[in-house]
C-alpha cells in the first residue's frame, strides 16, 4: 500500500540535485562570499561544543603535569634534605677539627726553652677513682718516653709520667694527693712546696709560715728543683690566703693553670740538649799507639 510520502524523485535524481546544489552553494561562498556572516554565526555557534569536546583532554593533561610536577618536587625535597643532613654533617666535623687545630697549635706554640725536645701527645682514657687523679695518653716507651717525664698543655704543667707501656702511658696530675711540685714565687722568688688536693682546681701549699709575703692573684713557676720538672714554667695562681694564727702555718690554696678538666692534647718533654752533650768524634791522641802504627803504614 502506497502512500503519499513514499512518493518522489529517485535516489539518484536526489544525489544528482544534492550534487549540483553543492556545486552552486561552494560557487556561491567562492564567487560572491554570500555565506561568510553565515560562517561566522556558525563558528561561534560551534565553538562552545569544541570547548567542551576539549575539555577532558585538557583536563587529563593538567592533571598528569601536576602529578609529575608533585612527583619531581617529592623527589627533589628528598635529595635537598638528604644533603642538607650530609652537609651538617661534615659542617660538624670541621668545626671538630677545627678546635682541634687550634688546640694542637696553641700546644705546639706553647713557650718551651731553647734546645728542648718535645712531642704532642693526645688523652686516651682518665682513671675513674675518685680519689686518684690520673690519666692514660697514646704515647709510650717507641716514642722514648719515661718515667717521671713532665706532661703540659698549653697553659701550664699538668703533671708527670708514672707508668710507661709500650704505646701508651700513665700520667699523675699535679692535682693528686700523692703529688708534690717545687714551685716558686714569680714576684718574691720564695720556695713552696705544692701538693695536690684531690680535686682538680685546687693544689695546697704546705708548711708556709705566717711571717712569708705570699698574697691572692700571686703566679708560681716551677721552680727547677727535685730534677724532675725543668725550671720556670707556669704552674698555679694563689687563689686564697689564711693566716690563723691558732694553726702553725698558714692556710693557702693555689688555682693549677692548666685545664686538668678539659684535657685533650698533652705534651712531652724532654731534658735540655746543649752542644757538650752531643756526640763529637774522638781525636786521636798523641800518645796513642794506633795513631803511630797507622803514621807508619
Amino acid at each position: 500500500m502506497d502512500t503519499i510520502f513514499t512518493r518522489g524523485p529517485s535516489l539518484n535524481n536526489r544525489l544528482a540535485l544534492a550534487l549540483i546544489l553543492s556545486l552552486v552553494l561552494m560557487f556561491a561562498d567562492h564567487r560572491l562570499d554570500g555565506f561568510k556572516s553565515a560562517r561566522v554565526y556558525m563558528n561561534s555557534l560551534m565553538s562552545p561544543l569544541q570547548y567542551l569536546a576539549n575539555l577532558p583532554g585538557l583536563m587529563l593533561s593538567e592533571s598528569a603535569q601536576q602529578l609529575t610536577s608533585q612527583q619531581q618536587l617529592l623527589t627533589e625535597n628528598e635529595k635537598l634534605t638528604s644533603q642538607v643532613l650530609m652537609m651538617s654533617e661534615r659542617l660538624q666535623r670541621f668545626t671538630i677539627l677545627q678546635q682541634e687545630n687550634r688546640e694542637l697549635r696553641q700546644l705546639l706554640e706553647a713557650p718551651t726553652k731553647q734546645g728542648m725536645r718535645k712531642m704532642a701527645a693526645e688523652l686516651m682514657a682518665v682513671d675513674n677513682n675518685p680519689y686518684s687523679q690520673q690519666v692514660m695518653i697514646n704515647k709510650g716507651a717507641i716514642d722514648g718516653v719515661y718515667l717521671s717525664q713532665p706532661v703540659l698543655d698549653d697553659q701550664g704543667i699538668v703533671g708527670q709520667v708514672m707508668e710507661v707501656g709500650t704505646t701508651n702511658s700513665r700520667v699523675l696530675l699535679i692535682a693528686d694527693v700523692t703529688h708534690a711540685i717545687p714551685v716558686r714565687s714569680v714576684r718574691t722568688n720564695i720556695r713552696f712546696i705544692a701538693s695536690g688536693s684531690g680535686t682538680l682546681n685546687e693544689l695546697y701549699l704546705e708548711h708556709v709560715p705566717h711571717s712569708v709575703d705570699i698574697r691572692e692573684g700571686e703566679m708560681l713557676m716551677s721552680s727547677g728543683l727535685g730534677s724532675v720538672y725543668p725550671q720556670g714554667y707556669p704552674v698555679a695562681k694563689v687563689t686564697s690566703v689564711v693566716r690563723d694564727e691558732s694553726r702553725p702555718f698558714s692556710q693557702i690554696i693555689a688555682q693549677p693553670l692548666a685545664r686538668l678538666n678539659r684535657l685533650k692534647y698533652l705534651l712531652l718533654l724532654w731534658p735540655q740538649t746543649t752542644p757538650e752533650d752531643e756526640t763529637q768524634p774522638a781525636e786521636p791522641q798523641a800518645d796513642d799507639p794506633r795513631t803511630d802504627t797507622e803514621e807508619a803504614n
